[in-house]
């Protein structure tokens, strides 16, 4: 049977790589930080969500290394068997606190925080309202969901309140929305989404994995920079991204909300305990949250000198002053082999296509970092400008 089948994966595969849309893993052999080895040679990081550096910051390696001797290496259990220890309660309280929310539950990762709150909030009578370009994560979820789905054109407030007044016979009524979009860098209009909600009373959720730790008053995330963070019921958000760059999700919300999730989420019910070792380091990047707001004014640095020497070089960057900075490009295959050329001058970014993209949106996604130096920044801007003359030449 295997044999038939096999020829089929074979095709499409070809089918991928003919079109461009491959997707080809690079092997790092150092830790991750502004400047990585690869095969060729060493680097400069560009494509990572180390935001402001913290994910080979030695105070972070040194929890880690404290825990795995106090807490072990992992629980081996999920959370109501015998998976919980007080490391794992202190790390939802410090959340619940940074965020201003009610109460916190842990994931293995944002994927499944995001796959385990529609179903277990919302059945048939109910209705989830999302944005078109919500994570995939937030998609996979509402599919779990048998409540009725909505969609509305990217931060389109005229086509959401259209959506909710469509949706306006559910028991429930449920926005849901990235708080930065990955792919474009764009940040989600929260004081209007709320003002909507409360209009047709909705409840309103933001994945808020590419914010949080260096966007809003103190890294609070997109909720805090519009002043909405007592308005939105659901927040969830990841500790891979800003927060140390390893793993484990979150959803902090409103109490009762957290309380029906630790009995009914299944990836929470059915996961095993987020690792100890990374619970307690994610307690110390909290610490050095309270006073990185030099790095937060770095990293803001280093996007508006990014953005706007780019510009100035004559390159198409989506608008905005987040460090997601997408160099659009257009054609899958220009973008694959950008990604290449600019590897060939030590630059290390990765060229995003169909599906992650729509098609014909193939972009060079460069992500700044506040590790990045003034340097770095002027020879990835430089590097740019080579290999487009390459690729015309």
């Amino acid at each position: 049977m295997y044999a038939n089948v096999r020829d089929d994966l074979q095709k499409t595969l070809d089918e991928i790589k003919e079109a461009g849309l491959f997707k080809p893993e690079r092997v790092i052999s150092t830790p991750q930080s502004a400047s990585v080895s690869v095969p060729s040679g060493d680097v400069l990081n560009f494509c990572a969500n180390n935001y402001l550096g913290l994910a080979d910051h030695p105070d972070v390696i040194a929890a880690a290394k404290d825990a795995l001797d106090r807490w072990g290496y992992g629980m081996a259990s999920v959370r109501f068997i015998c998976g919980t220890q007080d490391v794992h309660k202190e790390l939802e309280g410090r959340l619940s606190a940074f965020l201003g929310q009610e109460d916190t539950i842990l994931y293995s990762s944002c994927f499944d925080a995001n796959g385990g709150v529609f179903e277990t909030l919302l059945d048939a009578q109910d209705a989830v309202i999302s944005d078109a370009l919500n994570h995939a994560s937030i998609i996979d979820g509402i599919r779990l969901s048998k409540a009725a789905r909505f969609r509305y054109a990217n931060r389109d407030m005229a086509d959401l309140e259209a959506k909710l007044k469509e949706a306006s016979g559910a028991r429930r009524r449920l926005i849901v929305t990235d708080g930065v979009f990955s792919m474009d860098g764009y940040i989600a209009p929260l004081q209007e989404i709320c003002d909507l909600a409360d209009r047709y009373d909705a409840m309103v959720m933001v994945d808020d994995s590419h914010a949080v730790g260096f966007t809003g008053p103190g890294g609070a995330g997109t909720p805090a920079l519009h002043g909405v963070s007592d308005r939105v019921d659901i927040i969830t958000g990841t500790l891979g991204k800003a927060l140390g760059g390893a793993s484990g999700g979150y959803v902090a919300a409103r109490a009762e909300i957290v309380a029906l999730l630790r009995q009914r989420s299944r990836p929470y019910l059915f996961s095993n305990s987020l690792a100890p070792v990374i619970a307690a380091a994610s307690l110390k990047v909290l610490d050095l949250l309270e006073s990185a707001g030099d790095l937060r004014e770095k990293l803001a640095a280093n996007t508006l000198l990014f953005r706007t020497k780019m510009t100035e070089a004559g390159f198409e960057i989506l608008p905005g002053e987040h460090p997601i900075a997408p160099v659009m490009i257009g054609d899958a295959a220009e973008a694959a082999r950008m990604a290449e050329l600019l590897l060939e001058r030590g630059v290390y970014v990765i060229g995003f296509s169909y599906p992650v993209v729509p098609m014909g949106a193939a972009r060079i996604r460069v992500q700044l970092s506040a590790a990045h130096s003034t340097e770095d920044i002027e020879k990835t801007v430089a590097a740019f400008i080579d290999a487009r003359a390459s690729m015309k030449g």
